[in-house]
């Protein structure tokens, strides 16, 4: 499989097309910097199984499983301390990771098989649209990765929404499917 091989994949998402490498390999991810010419200080997010995964590559920290347990699998991503076992590339250097499960039946399979944390971010080149299709994503990053699963459209077309929990109160660092009333509603009951 090339994601083993410490290749890039290109899989649809809830949201959109992602590609992802192997999260602990700080060459592969370094890949996907170079196939996406995404500058070194954007960190890359993490994406996980199940939520039993995050704290293997993070610190959990208070309203986090009411979250996940509201929102996940799904378009929310949750920001936490990373823990040592993520290579500085993936997080350009932080002390957070971005983590997520995809609400996405593909998605999840090729988690469930690989059973590692994938760093993965949208598939088009940076500064371009996300791609939606693979058609999308061959024509910005074709001859850069290792692979493309071309599958139905993504049926999302929006990033989804990131929650910052390290910070108190927690912030929405990106507006997207799941809305700010929505969050604050797990906060505020």
């Amino acid at each position: 499989m090339a994601l083993r091989r410490g290749g890039l994949v290109v899989f649809p998402t809830d949201t959109v097309y992602g590609v992802a490498a192997l999260a602990r390999n700080a060459n592969a991810v370094a890949a996907i910097y170079a196939a996406k010419q995404r500058p070194p200080e954007f960190p890359i997010p993490v994406m996980v199984a199940e939520p039993s995964g995050v704290g293997d590559v993070a610190r959990i920290l208070p309203g986090f499983r009411e979250l996940t347990e509201a929102f996940w699998p799904g378009p929310l991503t949750i920001i936490l301390p990373k823990r040592d076992v993520l290579p500085a590339i993936v997080t350009a250097g932080g002390d957070t990771v971005a983590l997520r499960i995809p609400d996405h039946p593909l998605a999840l399979a090729l988690l469930r098989l690989v059973d590692e944390p994938l760093a993965v971010t949208s598939a088009n080149l940076s500064g371009h649209p996300p791609a939606r299709t693979a058609q999308e994503a061959r024509a910005q990053l074709g001859g850069r990765v290792d692979a493309i699963v071309d599958s139905e459209p993504a049926p999302g077309g929006e990033p989804s929404t990131i929650l910052d929990l390290t910070l108190s109160p927690p912030a929405i660092l990106r507006s997207g499917p799941v809305s700010e009333a929505q969050i604050w509603a797990m906060f505020y009951k």
